[in-house]
């Protein structure tokens, strides 16, 4: 399985950026797309996960209701929608996927297997 995160770049606060993931490799049917996040000096951080089949979705708490993560079955392609962003919201982006994870360990970083490079998302204030 490889993943390409791409869409990082400058905002202003208060402004939004759509991250996308384009998955191959692999059929996903039963996968776990994430996003996570790394902040400089921070640990990596979980942000939101979909599930392939199904698509169940799952928020960390400081996003909810700013950031929405959809799927494109035909593009194998994940997304990551950001409104209001906030300075706080600055980090690099990596999405993230494992089969076969149950809903309580989607925030679980190191249960996952495949990782994409990461795109820097920077939010001036």
């Amino acid at each position: 399985v490889q993943l390409q995160a791409s869409g990082g770049g400058l905002v202003q606060a208060g402004g939004s950026l759509r991250l996308s993931c384009a998955a191959s490799g692999g059929t996903f049917g039963n996968y776990m797309l994430g996003w996570f996040r790394q902040a400089p000096g921070k640990e990596r951080e979980f942000v939101a996960a979909i599930r392939w089949s199904g698509g169940n979705k799952y928020y960390a708490d400081p996003v909810k209701g700013r950031f929405a993560i959809s799927k494109e079955n035909a593009r194998k392609t994940v997304y990551l929608q950001m409104d209001n962003l906030k300075p706080e919201d600055t980090a690099v982006y990596y999405c993230a996927a494992q089969s076969g994870l149950i809903a309580t360990a989607v925030h679980r970083r190191d249960l996952y297997d495949h990782w994409g490079q990461g795109t820097l998302v920077t939010v001036s204030s």
